[in-house]
């Protein structure tokens, strides 16, 4: 039995918007956690997922190893360097604060200048990693499970390192999966 994909992003939405209610009403969101960097160093592969040159290379390696999914490539791209350019819009947008930054959590409102302190929503590697899962996913449905722990792992680091709030990674995570599907279905994939 498979869940509709509308309910799949209802939920996600939904989780975004209980997490942002519930970090407004004082619930601590960030860990603060003392090993911070030897996480960072570790995890340094993890947090690339999504990411322009795991893209590209992704693409690549479809590309030249299976010539049945050579028509998935452009969507593919399409599908990863779309959501993250909605992301980095909406991030100019809204201008959420970062955790562990000055007026921390506020939505500051649009601005066009670069101010990574200030684009905290959507997590724009969580929007990644979902869009790139969902494209490998219809594309290599025995390794879905693969492909989700990597975006699930990559968005987690977010929260870990103190980078996002708990509903910018949802939040990136409904945009990601959105994206990829409005872009599969144009492209004729799904």
């Amino acid at each position: 039995m498979t869940v509709p994909q509308w309910t799949i992003l209802s939920c996600l939405a939904a989780a975004s918007g209980v997490l942002m209610l519930l970090e407004r009403l004082g619930m601590p969101t960030t860990l603060r956690l003392a090993f911070k960097g030897d996480l960072k160093r570790e995890s340094r592969w993890v947090a690339q997922y999504g990411q322009g040159a795991c893209t590209v290379v992704t693409a690549l390696l479809i590309w030249q190893l299976d010539a049945a999914h050579r028509h998935a490539v452009v969507p593919l791209l399409a599908a990863v360097f779309g959501t993250s350019l909605l992301a980095t819009i909406l991030k100019r947008l809204l201008g959420r604060v970062r955790p562990g930054r000055e007026g921390a959590g506020v939505f500051l409102g649009p601005t066009w200048r670069h101010a990574n302190h200030r684009e905290s929503f959507p997590s724009s590697h969580s929007a990644a990693a979902a869009a790139l899962s969902v494209m490998l996913s219809m594309l290599y449905p025995p390794a879905a499970v693969t492909f989700w722990v990597l975006a699930i792992l990559c968005a987690a680091l977010r929260y870990l390192l103190d980078a996002h709030w708990p509903s910018d990674i949802a939040g990136g995570i409904a945009l990601g999966y959105a994206t990829a599907h409005v872009v599969a279905r144009g492209f004729g994939l799904a």
